[in-house]
């Protein structure tokens, strides 16, 4: 189902939400650059299925509502210039409104994917709202590699992944040696989502299966 959220900047977004409402933990799931279309709400749905809360925050209300895009040239060149014109500080206001709408008696995980992936690493750094985080092809977590995460934190990289270079892994690696980066020979960039040509069932399962069992073990933290 769809809620309203609203933010410390009193800015009111979308958010699709799954999973029964008294469960015990909670996953914050982090859009790609093409909104909150149907792949985001199936991957919203298959945390629900493993009996989490969980809620993906439409990020681009912040620009324009509703917004659902075709993993295609146009859809890709219309999610960057969306993506460009919402700063890291409103994304993340954005995610902690999710965070604070599905936690009760622990923080919750937060997983993300593209850009979305990149945010989860942030939100690992700079919010006390999660409790660990799962980071799926991330583009932008090199630039952020200093960084200091607070949680447990996980990545996952395809090695045939254009648009993040095995030196960006490397770096990623170098500069956080207690981070779990897996890598995965035969995925390229988008290899978890079902709808882009770049779809690897074996990667993603496994990803998802890595993911899923990160958080059975680290999703105990108390809420403040």
């Amino acid at each position: 189902m769809q809620i309203q959220l609203h933010t410390h900047d009193q800015h009111a977004l979308n958010a699709y939400v799954a999973g029964p409402e008294d469960a015990q933990h909670s996953i914050v799931v982090i859009q790609e650059i093409f909104g909150v279309n149907a792949h985001m709400r199936h991957v919203t749905d298959q945390f629900a299925a493993a009996g989490y809360r969980a809620i993906c925050p439409a990020l681009f209300d912040r620009i324009e509502a509703n917004i659902e895009l075709d993993y295609d040239p146009a859809g890709i060149q219309r999610g960057l210039a969306l993506r460009n014109q919402i700063t890291e500080e409103q994304a993340l206001m954005d995610i902690e409104a999710a965070a604070q709408a599905v936690s009760s008696e622990h923080l919750p995980g937060i997983v993300g994917y593209c850009w979305g992936g990149t945010l989860a690493w942030l939100a690992a750094c700079r919010s006390p709202l999660f409790a660990a985080a799962s980071c799926w092809y991330g583009g932008g977590i090199a630039k952020a590699a200093d960084e200091s995460p607070h949680i447990p934190v996980q990545m996952h990289f395809g090695m045939q992944d254009k648009s993040i270079p095995v030196h960006d892994i490397d770096a990623i690696r170098a500069a956080q040696p207690g981070v779990a980066i897996y890598t995965y020979a035969d995925a390229g960039h988008g290899f978890g989502c079902e709808e882009r040509s770049s779809f690897h069932s074996g990667s993603a399962a496994l990803a998802q299966e890595r993911t899923l069992a990160f958080f059975a073990t680290t999703l105990n933290a108390p809420a403040a």
